[in-house]
């Protein structure tokens, strides 16, 4: 039987902290057999009824076996059935098989376009897979920014130009399925998401691509395993122990932090995130991240099964701290518009949240023992706007989640499609945190590189007296975070400006200090550093920034920013 809906809704979302509960189902919880439907497709009465499946039962496929510490936390794992109403692909589109409140997301002129592309080398899906959730289709519906996102156009594949291995991660994969460039590891524990952003800087994994390796193999990229995974920790840590410190091959510390990421972590069943949580805690590891983009795809995921699971973890391993890494790419994702498409405010002068996705997030927030940070990169037609990203800024801090990063492009297979000019994306983060306090303005703007993250740290207007090459002011790129023993961390690259670049190479022609090593012609393992081919930024025909105006004091219209350009004051933080 179920429980009032009103009280039912906060129990699902809001619970308490971990210290108010056992590692144990609730008493409530024992108590229902089904957990009542939310708006946007929550999870369905006879979907909660299903008996508990332990998460033992997740390895079954694999030569690991759990401690009895992880099985402590693994049998009291719940697996509920999420209805995320999902469409998978543009064939129910084309096909007039999609839900009905759901077919005209597409013209029948864009169903024909990308129609005509099909089995060509223009194909669409064949780039990146289309998939969408009813919850992200809801919001889309009314934001131009949002169907930016998710929604497939033939302007995708105008231009094929870029790596089918951005930054060339698999050299840093000594195991298959982890990469361990920096001083942390990343996991690809899955390769889809409830759905799939057009601009995915991972979609050589969602698509299954074949990729060539450094050691002449083809092949897809592979998943994490969690046997292997382990091994590999306790390996590396045993060697940094026995050599003082610094693993005595590569110069890398401990490995304390593993970012489980994919695909989206948070579209594997509980009982597969218990047994990673617990694994890589039994192998040492200190921080465990969480890369995700559910609070926007499908908020209703956060429900109690799940804050059961993991406030059951931290019960266990309560050394262990959790870092979910969340991915809001605009305002609209969370805030509740009027029928004017303008953003509402409360009698308290607030914008409103929308209520499923603002319960998530306080629910996550109020485990003071995990942190919540956001990043999201600048993309063409989506967030290249001030307006939109001082609002991303400013009302996810005021609810308890930081601002982490903001990324510029990454070279991935059509990048030319989604990527802001880096001049571009560093004035638009700079305008976007005038007015922000300073703990609201954290979020740095850096683009991925084979030589490790690299900081936009300034552009200016003024050259550098005595420097040829300077004459139109400069970009100053800082290595913020650099691989393997981290010795280029701080280094800087000076270039002269280029409006148009949108990528490294785009700079390869005015380069006049190059200490971090950025066009360097070898990398480290002797492969040439990717380049793309093409040396200005053509954007596709047709192509307009659709970023309509908001009002009552919200606005999120698109500012007409052209090549960025900073002042001395603007340099200095001042308005």
């Amino acid at each position: 039987m179920l429980i009032p809906t009103a009280a039912a809704a906060r129990d699902f979302t809001v619970i308490p902290r971990s210290g108010a509960r056992r590692c144990r189902p609730s008493k409530l919880r024992s108590k229902l057999r089904a957990v009542p439907s939310f708006p946007y497709g929550g999870s369905s009465g006879r979907d909660a009824a299903r008996p508990k499946r332990q998460a033992r039962d997740s390895m079954t496929n694999s030569k690991y076996q759990p401690s009895k510490r992880e099985l402590s936390v693994l049998d009291e794992v719940e697996n509920p059935r999420y209805d995320r109403q999902i469409v998978n692909g543009l064939k129910p589109f084309m096909q007039g098989s999609a839900p009905a409140d759901l077919a005209n997301f597409y013209s029948s002129e864009e169903l024909r376009e990308l129609e005509e592309l099909r089995a060509t080398e223009r194909d669409i899906e064949a780039r990146m897979p289309v998939k969408l959730t009813r919850h992200y289709f809801e919001m889309a519906k009314s934001s131009a920014a949002l169907q930016r996102i998710v929604k497939a156009s033939p302007d995708e594949t105008v231009d094929l130009e870029g790596d089918p291995d951005p930054a060339n991660q698999l050299d840093y994969s000594p195991t298959e399925g982890l990469l361990h460039k920096y001083e942390m590891a990343l996991l690809y524990v899955i390769s889809t998401c409830s759905a799939h952003c057009r601009f995915c800087y991972r979609e050589e994994l969602i698509g299954r691509k074949e990729i060539a390796r450094s050691d002449g193999t083809v092949k897809k990229k592979g998943l994490a395993r969690i046997d292997l995974t382990t091994e590999y920790l306790r390996q590396h840590n045993a060697a940094v122990t026995a050599n003082g410190g610094r693993h005595p091959d590569t110069g890398r510390p401990k490995l304390r932090e593993v970012l489980l990421s994919g695909g989206d972590p948070l579209a594997l069943p509980n009982s597969k995130l218990a047994g990673w949580f617990t694994a890589l805690a039994e192998a040492g590891t200190e921080i465990i991240r969480i890369g995700t983009k559910e609070l926007a795809f499908f908020p209703d995921r956060f429900d109690t099964a799940f804050f059961d699971m993991i406030d059951c973890f931290h019960e266990v391993y309560p050394d262990v701290a959790l870092r979910f890494m969340v991915h809001f790419n605009h305002p609209d994702e969370f805030l509740l518009m009027d029928a004017d498409g303008h953003y509402q405010i409360s009698s308290g002068g607030l914008l409103r949240w929308r209520s499923n996705t603002r319960r998530a997030v306080d629910s996550l927030v109020q485990r003071g023992w995990l942190s919540v940070e956001n990043q999201t990169p600048i993309i063409a037609g989506v967030n290249d706007d001030a307006d939109a990203l001082r609002i991303l800024q400013r009302t996810l801090k005021s609810v308890g989640v930081e601002n982490h990063y903001f990324f510029g492009g990454r070279n991935i297979v059509a990048y030319r499609a989604f990527n802001v000019p880096i001049e571009t994306a560093w004035q638009l983060v700079n305008d976007s945190q005038r007015g922000l306090s300073g703990v609201e303005s954290h979020a740095r703007l850096a683009v991925v590189h084979y030589k490790g993250k690299i900081e936009v740290s300034a552009v200016t207007d003024a050259p550098i007296a005595g420097l040829r090459g300077s004459e139109n002011g400069v970009v100053i790129f800082k290595l913020l975070r650099s691989p393997a023993d981290a010795r280029d961390r701080g280094k800087v690259t000076i270039v002269g400006r280029n409006p148009e670049a949108l990528w490294f190479d785009d700079y390869a022609d005015r380069v006049l200090l190059d200490e971090a090593g950025l066009f360097a012609s070898q990398r480290p393992s002797g492969i040439s550093l990717p380049r793309s081919r093409s040396p200005h930024h053509r954007a596709p025909n047709g192509r307009e920034r659709q970023h309509e105006g908001k009002a009552a004091g919200h606005p999120r219209s698109a500012s007409g920013h052209g090549a960025g350009t900073a002042s001395a004051a603007s340099l200095l933080g001042v308005s």
